[in-house]
């Protein structure tokens, strides 16, 4: 699994479908048992099967869950084909997500495992970003500079990529100018917006390297692309990362959060301190915090400065900026 949560007390259940049918139970658990992976990094359970018997690991609640999830998906065997679309629609009918809630309240530790590293959330707020990710179709990571927003989202990116519990990462951000204009930009449009899409190319090759990233990247398993590319399309089984959302205007935001299909996690990032825009444009990730917060099945983590984890004046930096538009903001 993607996410590791140590320390919490696991149960163990059996189940035994019956009739014993090896074409309905292939048909259960999908091409390499996916429809089984899928349950379980949804529910954050473990699942063993032989045959027609099945053992279920984790915590009681989701055990439970998912026994009565896997019983009904194999009744449904007798007269249809179990698709991973399916698998999805049923977990959102058996009421996941106050489950899901439940699991988010547990203070254990969490860290985000990849090929040659573990990665661990810093502090609650890290830990409940990491915990929401995994928990959530669609998630905002929204603070100050150096909080880990975008390496941490990156990370669960990968996690699900090398675990195959997606097809594909989409990176993608606005591609606005930081308070300067560049002008005309020599090369080919992928040359052009490639500057803007640096930050995740970092995050990127230090996680999986530079060769691994390029062939990805050249397969079309990793796409880095301006946001504006997002238009039109259906992104399902896919980890999409929407960076600098602060520099996105409302039909934008709006535009990226419809993209988002079955089998697929969005994160969207962004600091509400440093907008780009001319400022006549209003920030879209200013305008969904109105629309969007409340919503079940989308989560909200808010960083501040205690969890900037760059050099120790970036905090500086960013508490003294702080001090100053509160002192700007109060009347005398």
């Amino acid at each position: 699994m993607a996410l590791s949560e140590l320390g919490a007390t696991s149960i163990s259940r059996k189940l035994t479908l019956t009739p014993v049918d090896n074409r309905r139970l292939a048909n259960l658990c999908g091409q390499c048992d996916e429809h089984l992976r899928q349950i379980e990094n949804r529910l954050g359970v473990e699942i063993a099967s032989r045959g027609n018997q099945f053992r279920i690991i984790g915590a009681s609640r989701p055990v439970e869950v998912a026994r009565r999830l896997i019983q009904s998906l194999f009744d449904a065997t007798a007269t249809e084909a179990i698709t991973p679309h399916q698998v999805h629609l049923s977990m959102q009918d058996s009421s996941i997500e106050t489950l899901l809630i439940d699991r988010t309240a547990d203070k254990s530790p969490i860290q985000v495992e990849i090929r040659h590293m573990v990665i661990n959330g810093r502090g609650p707020n890290q830990q409940s970003y990491l915990r929401n990710i995994a928990s959530h179709d669609i998630n905002f990571g929204i603070g100050p500079a150096g909080t880990g927003k975008t390496y941490l989202a990156v990370a669960c990116a990968v996690a699900a990529l090398e675990q195959e519990r997606v097809k594909r990462l989409i990176l993608a951000r606005p591609a606005v100018e930081a308070g300067e204009k560049l002008g005309f930009l020599p090369g080919d449009l992928a040359q052009k917006v490639d500057p803007y899409l640096r930050p995740l190319y970092d995050a990127l090759y230090e996680m999986l390297g530079f060769e691994r990233v390029g062939k990805l990247i050249e397969r079309n398993v990793i796409e880095v692309a301006p946001l504006a590319f997002m238009r039109g399309r259906t992104l399902n089984e896919a980890f999409i990362i929407l960076d600098e959302a602060q520099n996105t205007t409302p039909e934008q935001i709006k535009m990226f959060l419809t993209r988002v299909g079955f089998g697929s996690t969005a994160v969207v990032t962004g600091d509400i301190t440093q907008i780009d825009l001319p400022r006549d444009n209003p920030s879209g990730l200013r305008h969904v915090l109105n629309i969007l917060r409340g919503v079940e099945g989308i989560s909200f983590t808010f960083f501040d400065t205690r969890d900037v984890v760059r050099h120790p004046l970036v905090k500086r930096i960013v508490s003294a900026y702080e001090a100053y538009d509160n002192a700007m903001r109060t009347p005398e």
